[in-house]
């Protein structure tokens, strides 16, 4: 059994999907879990605890000051008793609370106490889903570290057809399962993660950038912190939180990234450069705003240096480097001569062209291109889940296979 005797703590709120979680519990039970439940008020709506109860084999929480023999203080003992923490249904307003840090119910005020990862599965309709708020309190919490079980399309309680369904429970558990077994395999890695973008000044008011949102390196440094790494993020401007438990380096042109880069990378066992480093930066930055004038304004660009094929120059024998490429055409074509040229192990390639895999969403499609000649095609899937895929090319090579 895949899960025994880990300590997974399912976290109930009150959405239709709620009459799932004793799916969820069983399937859990099923790999050998110890699950226990704590339900939020309204959960309470849509399966009793006593089902929860019966299927558990354990009590089920629902009183914020009930009296507990086996935990003196109820909602930090099951804070630190938790080894994962699975929200199934998690609500729009639950994820609300969580990004806001309230606790006024057992299941809000525990989870600020507990150092325990998060698995959340977002169950909404799609118009609460795609609220700005609600993808706000999804990135704040990502930011924290939390992790989606992403929902599917399909028909919702309303009756509409759209994105909101809560993932199945055999697919949350077998997220569960992924994440202790890739638990502790990058243990003692130093690993240096690119993320987000370049901005080059043209003026102290504006400068050339691009859309890169972080999201991809951001994911890539939280799951292999999770994994055992010990993480180096070296970011360009994002809305992103910083990671907790990760070593955060900001920077914000090319040069700058560059400079940090060259001194952390003789320590690390192996670099992701996931960041959209700008090719060109002006020739010159005024010091004062540019003024409108009369005509066009003419603005001579020079290029940047090529940070990866900077790396690999000076990669060591033991340690790995591992680039992106967007392209558009000839992708794999692109990725195996941007492989060569930059002494890389394995390129992440996406085309911007595919829904799903452009700038500042939360998903993306890449196929796996290493330099000795494999090449992996991946579906479309969240960013955690393809930082994972990667990590585990990573830690498959660092075992030797």
């Amino acid at each position: 059994m895949k899960l025994a005797g880990r300590r997974i703590l399912l976290g109930v709120s009150g959405g239709i999907a709620a009459y799932k979680t004793p799916h969820l519990v069983r399937a859990l039970l099923a790999e050998g879990a110890e699950v226990r439940v704590v339900m939020t008020a309204a959960a309470q709506r849509f399966v009793t605890p006593h089902t929860l109860e019966v299927l558990s084999r354990r009590p089920v929480y629902t009183d914020m000051f009930a009296a507990s023999a086996e935990f003196p203080v109820l909602h930090v003992g099951l804070a630190q008793w938790a080894e994962l923490v699975v929200l199934a249904p998690a609500t729009a307003h639950l994820l609300a609370r969580l990004s806001c840090g309230l606790g006024d119910d057992l299941l809000t005020t525990l989870l600020l106490g507990c150092p325990a990862p998060v698995l959340g599965a977002p169950s909404m309709e799609e118009h609460m889903l795609q609220h700005p708020l609600t993808q706000e309190h999804l990135r704040r919490l990502e930011g924290l570290g939390y992790r989606w079980a992403e929902p599917g399309e399909g028909s919702l309680a309303s009756g509409a057809f759209g994105r909101g369904r809560m993932a199945e429970p055999e697919e949350i558990a077998a997220q569960v399962v992924g994440h202790f077994a890739g638990a502790g395999d990058l243990q003692g890695l130093r690993l240096l993660v690119t993320a987000g973008p370049t901005v080059e000044d043209l003026d102290p008011v504006r400068f050339i950038g691009n859309r890169s949102s972080g999201k991809m390196g951001y994911a890539l440094a939280a799951q292999a912190q999770r994994r055992g790494a010990q993480v180096y993020l070296v970011s360009g401007p994002t809305a992103l939180i910083p990671l907790a438990g990760v070593e955060f380096i900001s920077v914000r042109s090319a040069l700058q990234m560059q400079v940090v880069l060259e001194e952390l990378f003789p320590q690390m066992d192996g670099a992701i450069l996931a960041a959209a480093v700008a090719d060109y930066r002006p020739a010159q930055v005024a010091q004062q705003k540019l003024k409108r004038g009369e005509g066009n304004l003419m603005v001579e660009l020079v290029e940047n240096p090529d940070l990866a094929a900077g790396l690999g120059k000076s990669k060591q024998p033991h340690q790995v480097l591992i680039g992106f490429a967007m392209e558009t055409e000839q992708g794999v074509e692109r990725a195996r001569e941007k492989l060569r040229r930059k002494n890389c192990d394995l390129i992440a390639l996406n085309n911007l062209n595919e829904e799903g895999a452009g700038f500042a969403v939360d998903t993306n499609i890449v196929t796996l291109v290493d330099a000795a000649g494999g090449e992996e095609r991946l579906p479309k899937l969240s960013k955690h889940q393809v930082a994972d895929r990667i990590l585990d090319w990573l830690a498959r090579r660092r075992a030797g296979h």
